[in-house]
């Protein structure tokens, strides 16, 4: 009978430490503790207790419908979840509009840890479940092309011979860095006079606009102009006298270019590395006049013909910048685009 005893003993104890769970999570909640309910989640992450952060993940959530300030407890522990977890549960925490305030869209957060059969067969949305196929492949793994829906982005789900490797977020239990390629060493030098400016074009938008999270949804500025010329004069008519340039190759272009159509900026909402590439090759079929994405053998060809410079004004500290400057020999066009955001 002395197993039955231990049985008996070990079930105990076991009710006793979940009704202190219980107990005590009820306490965190209802005393909006917002610095005792991260605690709990990385203790539960560190003990790998998964199904601990999903209830008090749901406890947050029907805190909040009774007006507790619980949302980003409970986003928190999504992206935790996304990050971290198995991928049957990492896979449910990727719906639409979840982790709206999260350090990077929960799809992205989630491909960047897991392999793509471990978690896809948990994803439910399917337009989701392809841009997590896309970051998958930034990411070296092969996908099959028939498991995605081909509509969700206009590119390719695999690397062209031409593209370069894409700076990929790194996504940590408390915070995210989204680093940038090593990119070309620059100098000083003085600029020409300015010349005058031409009508904007669709190029110049394309260019502008893959900064759009920063101005439009966080404290960013953005502006470049078009001039008959060349890149030199396109940075000189934006302004500066002065500045730091160096001539880039195409691939670190479209880098830079994919890298600030991923980014949110300081506060504006991340639109992960797949779109920033798609935005990438939208911005290069704009400078090159083509009006679609789809030959990549024309994309590939004139992403070597134009002249690319990457510039800065130099007296930048921190925050996002991008400063590009890229010239079309053949009809002697060049456009220049300077954006920063701060926090």
């Amino acid at each position: 009978m002395g197993w039955v005893r231990f049985e008996s003993l070990a079930w105990v104890s076991c009710r006793a430490a979940r009704f202190r769970h219980v107990e005590d999570l009820t306490n965190l909640v209802e005393g909006s503790d917002l610095a005792g309910l991260m605690r709990r989640i990385d203790g539960l992450s560190s003990a790998r207790e998964w199904d601990g952060i999903v209830e008090l993940r749901d406890r947050c959530i029907e805190a909040v419908d009774r007006g507790k300030q619980l949302w980003g407890v409970a986003q928190f522990a999504e992206y935790r979840l996304a990050l971290e977890a198995p991928g049957p549960i990492a896979g449910k925490m990727v719906k639409e509009g979840a982790g709206r305030f999260a350090l990077g869209p929960l799809w992205e957060v989630a491909a960047s840890t897991h392999e793509w059969e471990d978690i896809a067969p948990h994803v439910d949305d399917a337009r989701l479940q392809t841009l997590m196929a896309h970051e998958r492949v930034l990411r070296g793994e092969a996908v099959d092309q028939e498991a995605i829906d081909p509509h969700v982005l206009e590119v390719p789900p695999s690397l062209c011979d031409w593209e370069p490797d894409y700076p990929l977020a790194a996504y940590r239990s408390d915070r995210a860095d989204f680093p940038e390629n090593e990119w070309s060493s620059i100098d000083w030098i003085e600029l020409p006079e300015p010349i005058d400016r031409e009508p904007e074009d669709d190029a110049l938008e394309a260019l502008v606009g893959l900064t759009a999270p920063w101005t439009e949804q966080s404290n960013g500025r953005a502006e470049g102009c078009v001039v008959q010329g060349n890149a030199f004069e396109a940075i000189r008519t934006l302004g500066p006298h002065r500045v730091r340039a160096t001539e880039i190759d195409g691939g670190e272009a479209l880098a830079m270019m994919a890298w600030t159509g991923a980014s949110g900026g300081a506060y504006g909402r991340r639109r992960g590395t797949p779109v920033g590439r798609m935005q990438a090759w939208w911005a290069l079929a704009a400078l090159l006049g083509l009006d679609d994405i789809d030959d990549t053998d024309d994309l590939g060809q004139g992403l070597g013909e134009l002249r690319w410079l990457r510039w800065d004004p130099g007296d930048q500290i921190g925050g996002w910048g991008f400063h590009l400057a890229v010239e079309d020999p053949q009809d002697g066009l060049a456009w220049a685009v300077s954006a920063v955001d701060a926090v």
